[in-house]
């Protein structure tokens, strides 16, 4: 340095004068990522991937509760009345249907129909609850999906494809959005007993980076400690985990520092962070008991009441997607006995489901809570003929059918007391303002403030996104 040369020399009020606003910085950005104040690139930095991030335009939902009835539930025993399959009970029907297995005869539903609310749409009896929250639902009559299978058609309806791994739609929001609780996952999904067919390529998140998959919760299980394990560590106490994970991540980091772009490795720290946030608030919003009594009483008692209102819990906590599989183990896949099978299974998930759609409404929060209902496909409208091991010789259920199917949403945008749609009049294939599943999703990540087109990842040389090169927003479901 030369006599007189200040440029490296600084006093002890220069330092902190030039510093301090530095400091300031930091402090607002923070505060504006909190509220999503700061672009996506701002908000998000490789230190934080599940920071709170803005879309593509003003979201008219902010969180996602997908109600997923594993196994494929008959829409003309649920949401698609058809009189002309009653006047055509045990008659064969004048068209070939393209189905699974071989079918026979039309086959009426066993159900009553009945208009509710303003709008008049008719609900089928087994499902009473969610029929006085009609006036806010819009019910497509008219999904159709690309096969009969339970495999490939779970994977579209989650996934948006069929075959590969790509990222679930629950992944893809959180990459985009982040999440608004950084000590609970961005993404969480329960299904209860085990994993459904596929497993955990439902709630995956493919080429995206480790960080934005659901993550799995068991519910069938009370217990906190059972619902989450390790979740309570009785040998460490939070201090010495800290102090732990501190030593941990300055190893990460000197790791991570020579492997630049290793998104599996980021993953992991994250994970660890994660983990130990979550003992602080996962007690808290898993435990249902801390309910007032006429709440538990509303949503009702068993594990899918249970399930469901952990999901208002959840996304009450700024969780981004929750999703809520029903029908593991006694899946809606009813090729036989399906009068008893599918009021059983309405009689296990009906009063939750309206009383999360009253809940949400009565707590302001159904203004920007997306709820969809809805399996990977539909029903045929006749009756599936006797084969070994797929209806034990019984003629009383019906098959698989992608062909033409119902799905509803709530909420979040959506046009309340409305049916978009239609199937044929006996309810095998939509014809009327069909929606496939791609538009589906193209019309959820609208609600959510995302173009489908550009919300894209790019992997292996190419732009990904959910909707892969197909899909188109159905606006006539947007309020």
């Amino acid at each position: 340095m030369q006599p007189g040369d200040r440029t490296t020399m600084l006093s002890r009020r220069e330092l902190l004068r030039r510093t301090g606003l530095g400091f300031g910085s930091l402090a607002l950005a923070q505060l504006m990522a909190g509220e999503q104040l700061l672009s996506t690139s701002e908000a998000a930095t490789p230190l934080n991937p599940l920071a709170p991030k803005l879309p593509h335009f003003t979201p008219r939902a902010k969180h996602v509760i997908h109600l997923f009835m594993n196994g494929g539930p008959s829409h003309v025993d649920t949401f698609d009345p058809k009189p002309e399959l009653t006047k055509r009970h045990g008659q064969e029907l004048p068209f070939n249907l393209r189905t699974e297995r071989k079918t026979g005869a039309a086959f009426r539903s066993p159900y009553k129909f009945t208009k509710h609310g303003q709008s008049g749409i008719e609900v089928s009896e087994i499902f009473p609850h969610v029929a006085e929250c009609i006036d806010d639902i819009a019910v497509i009559r008219s999904m159709h999906g690309d096969s009969p299978n339970h495999e490939p058609s779970l994977l579209l309806t989650n996934c948006g494809e069929p075959r590969l791994i790509r990222p679930s739609m629950g992944s893809w929001l959180t990459y985009g959005l982040g999440t608004e609780n950084q000590n609970l996952p961005g993404f969480i999904s329960m299904c209860p007993g085990g994993y459904p067919i596929q497993e955990s390529q439902n709630w995956q998140a493919g080429f995206l980076p480790g960080v934005y998959q659901g993550t799995y919760i068991d519910t069938k299980h009370k217990e906190v400690e059972r619902l989450i394990e390790n979740i309570d560590n009785k040998y460490v106490s939070l201090e010495q985990q800290r102090r732990q994970l501190d030593l941990l991540a300055q190893l990460n980091e000197a790791h991570r520092a020579e492997r630049s772009g290793d998104v599996q490795l980021e993953s992991r720290i994250q994970s660890f962070e994660l983990a130990y946030r979550m003992q602080m608030e996962a007690a808290d919003a898993f435990d249902v008991s801390r309910e007032p009594k006429h709440i538990l009483d509303m949503y009702g008692e068993g594990t899918q009441a249970r399930q469901i209102l952990i999901a208002r819990r959840l996304v009450e906590r700024g969780v981004r997607f929750v999703q809520v599989w029903h029908g593991q183990g006694q899946p809606w896949d009813n090729h036989d006995d399906i009068e008893q099978n599918h009021r059983k299974l309405a009689g296990q998930c009906d009063q939750a489901i309206g009383a999360l759609l009253k809940d949400l409404k009565a707590r302001g929060m159904l203004e920007d809570t997306l709820v969809i209902w809805g399996g990977e496909f539909g029903r045929t409208p006749t009756v599936e003929l006797p084969k070994e091991g797929s209806n034990a010789g019984k003629i009383n259920g019906r098959d698989h059918n992608h062909h033409g199917y119902t799905m509803w949403m709530a909420g979040g945008g959506v046009r309340g007391g409305y049916v978009h749609g239609a199937t044929d009049e006996f309810g095998f294939a939509a014809v009327e303002n069909r929606v496939h599943v791609h538009d589906l999703h193209a019309t959820i990540l609208h609600l959510m403030g995302f173009d489908h087109e550009q919300f894209t990842y790019r992997y292996a040389g190419r732009d990904f996104r959910l909707t892969d090169v197909h899909g188109r927003v159905v606006h006539d479901l947007i309020a």
